[in-house]
């Protein structure tokens, strides 16, 4: 039987942090398994939630299921090429975009792309609490997303989510050898001395 791939992919950080940030993980093998529609909504709520520039909310997202067939397919079509072998496999695929500008004056909105940030961080927290995982990745074709889902002026498509459980040894077997090898690789951070730092820029902050 097939078991789920997860031995070496548990965090060790250098200070307790929640176990939630701990099991997180971006896989490229997800299992074909669909998500509950009740989980998927909650991962959006949580992204809802998220703190935005004067609360402007800026994040807009396209979605699609494996079941929507006609629809996943074209959010695939909006991946860039190395990104498709693996997400295409995910059960649920969607665009995060940001709108540009303020509702209220129309002015620049410098911070959307990082508020759009912070939306998916909060979607991936609440994914990984009910034992989903969540992939994103930058290479996305904007162009093509916005010629394929009439997207207007001031919005700007800006990054891909996989959305789904992890797959398999069987799942990672359909990889191709590079993407399976990420997958099996161990997990890697820079040290908080590498870009926490005090009173010069590279001087680490004493804590």
């Amino acid at each position: 039987m097939s078991t789920t791939i997860e031995s070496k992919k548990i965090a060790e950080p250098a200070h307790e942090i929640h176990s939630l940030f701990k099991e997180r993980w971006s896989p490229y093998a997800f299992s074909r398994k669909s998500v509950p529609s009740e989980d998927l909504k909650a991962c959006f709520e949580a992204a809802r939630w998220a703190p935005s520039s004067y609360n402007e909310q800026p994040w807009r997202y396209l979605t699609a299921t494996s079941e929507q067939k006609k629809l996943h397919a074209a959010l695939v079509e909006c991946l860039a090429e190395p990104n498709r072998p693996w997400a295409k496999r995910a059960p649920v695929l969607a665009i995060g975009l940001y709108k540009s500008t303020f509702t209220k004056n129309g002015k620049d909105n410098k911070a959307a792309p990082h508020d759009l940030g912070i939306a998916g961080a909060f979607l991936t927290v609440e994914a990984t609490r009910r034992g989903l995982y969540v992939h994103q990745m930058i290479g996305i074709l904007p162009d093509v997303v916005k010629e394929k889902f009439s997207i207007p002026e001031d919005v700007v498509p800006y990054t891909g989510l996989a959305i789904g459980y992890r797959g398999t040894d069987a799942d990672l077997a359909e990889l191709p050898d590079n993407y399976a090898d990420r997958d099996k690789g161990e997990r890697s951070r820079k040290s908080l001395d590498e870009f926490v730092f005090g009173s010069d820029f590279g001087s680490s902050a004493d804590l």
